[in-house]
């Protein structure tokens, strides 16, 4: 009964999720189901428990039927599939499917999505972290209504103990001697007083039991940064959230611990800086780890000034945290870029086209339709030469056709897209195959060409800037674009 009322307060008041990229909580991934291409958006549960939505966008035909389904990423839950749901075909898109999943709890969770058409059977998995970032409050109105009728219960129950103990046992059209008014009155005045202490504990047992769900929702990790002998960037990764505890053996979520780190795409850490206000200097780095929860990275020789920072980094169960933070970087020399590090300054946002280096330029292929908040869109870039022609010597970033990272202008949505999506590719290898490793991922097998798209969707309306990066000729070029969504 308790689970009941709980569940029916969340489902009646939604409030924002909490999410692994920063305040962008839906999901995005675009891959294969056997000979099926498919664009996945998982749109996660205000609060958990809570039923996430799914939506599943068939490129090409063939497809009759596709039934999805909840699993835990990892244990024993992630091979006791509950019965599939069918996903509904859109009446006025049969290219599009859609459908509705209850989570149950936190953690990391996998949908698995099995398609039958004329091609044969495919199946695909779609990793999917679920937090929910603050307790859904009553509404007004609500909270109105069900004090009314638990105040009526209440005189009703009182009035039952007088009825009971005054008119019982007397026969039809007798009417109570003044000894057994009394004895109602007295049994009323007692059923009155019990009634008003169990309202009163079960109020606060309810704001116990509150404030014990506040302590579980998820909290954005706020790290520590500093600079150490001019060039060394210190990182102190936050720790801010607890395990719930298990109950009859059903296993919680996942322990946000520090010392289970797992590589992403070669990487342990995804560091990115971005220069505020005016987001014309971008850094993508990768730390390296020191000790559990620190990390230090040398500095290139980037500009003076305040930069906001977003660390990616994923736990071994696949759940995908970015940790924020701030540093003002004063005027020093730096270090030379290498490796897998990159960046930019001097970056002027364009609507279309960005010029990179060599007279080569990225142009944004996007057509007239305005973007629109929480709609899926493939963003797609053109890498050209300085004579207009599709380039040619593009090679892989990590792996991978290109990265992007689509940001607000205030700082405060922040999201690391690959080709296959807004999802961590060790968190697609885990759901996939089960495990995960520093070679090859699923999603990584997007081929480096003249052009490369990624899904993804803004999760409000304002203004954003989109950082696109390609490898071209051993050299890591950055393109930076501005956007609004309706």
């Amino acid at each position: 009964m308790r689970n009941s009322v709980l569940l029916l307060v969340f489902i009646l008041c939604l409030p924002l999720a909490g999410s692994a990229h920063v305040n962008s909580p839906d999901v995005y991934y675009d891959g294969y189901a056997g000979p099926y291409h498919l664009l996945v958006t998982v749109r996660p549960a205000p609060v958990v428990p809570g039923v996430a939505e799914i939506e599943i966008r068939v490129e090409g035909a063939g497809v009759e039927q596709i039934k999805i389904v909840p699993l835990r990423m990892l244990g024993v839950a992630s091979t006791l599939a509950p019965s599939p749901d069918s996903a509904e075909r859109s009446t006025t898109d049969p290219q599009l499917f859609s459908g509705k999943l209850w989570i149950m709890s936190r953690g990391s969770w996998k949908v698995r999505i099995n398609v039958e058409g004329q091609k044969g059977p495919g199946e695909l998995f779609v990793p999917l972290p679920a937090v929910s970032s603050n307790t859904a409050r009553m509404q007004f109105a609500l909270g109105g209504l069900l004090a009314f009728l638990g105040l009526a219960l209440v005189v009703g129950l009182v009035g039952i103990v007088g009825a009971a103990n005054r008119d019982a046992e007397l026969e039809p059209g007798v009417a109570p001697d003044a000894v057994r008014t009394k004895r109602g009155a007295i049994r009323m005045t007692i059923a009155a007083v019990l009634l008003v202490i169990t309202v009163i504990s079960g109020g606060a047992w309810w704001k116990a039991d509150a404030t014990s769900a506040n302590s579980y929702n998820y909290k954005v990790p706020q790290l520590h940064a500093s600079l150490k002998a001019g060039n060394l960037l210190q990182l102190q990764l936050e720790n801010p959230n607890t395990r719930e505890p298990r109950f009859f053996n059903i296993p919680g979520p996942d322990p946000l611990v520090m010392d289970d780190l797992v590589p992403d795409h070669g990487h342990i850490m995804h560091l990115f800086l971005v220069r505020t206000p005016d987001m014309n200097s971008f850094w993508h780095l990768h730390p390296d780890p020191i000790s559990t929860g620190e990390f230090a990275v040398n500095l290139p020789a980037i500009p003076p000034g305040t930069y906001r920072i977003y660390a990616d980094i994923v736990h071994h169960t696949g759940f995908p945290e970015t940790q924020v933070g701030e540093i003002n970087v004063p005027a020093r020399a730096g270090e030379k870029l290498s490796g897998d590090d990159s960046g930019a300054d001097n970056l002027s946002a364009s609507a279309t086209v960005a010029q990179l280096s060599d007279g080569y330029r990225m142009v944004w292929a996007r057509d007239a339709s305005p973007l629109k908040a929480n709609q899926p869109v493939w963003f797609r870039f053109r890498v050209e030469d300085k004579d207009g022609n599709p380039a040619s010597d593009l090679e892989p970033y990590m792996g991978m056709a290109g990265h992007a990272v689509f940001m607000s202008e205030d700082g405060n949505i922040f999201a690391h897209v690959h080709p296959a999506g807004s999802v961590s590719m060790a968190a697609v290898n885990l759901a996939q195959s089960g495990y995960t490793e520093k070679g090859d991922m699923p999603g990584m097998s997007h081929p480096a060409g003249p052009e490369v798209s990624f899904p993804y969707g803004f999760p409000k309306a304002g203004k954003y800037r989109i950082f696109v990066q390609v490898k071209r000729a051993g050299h890591v070029e950055t393109g930076s674009f501005s956007a609004t969504a309706e």
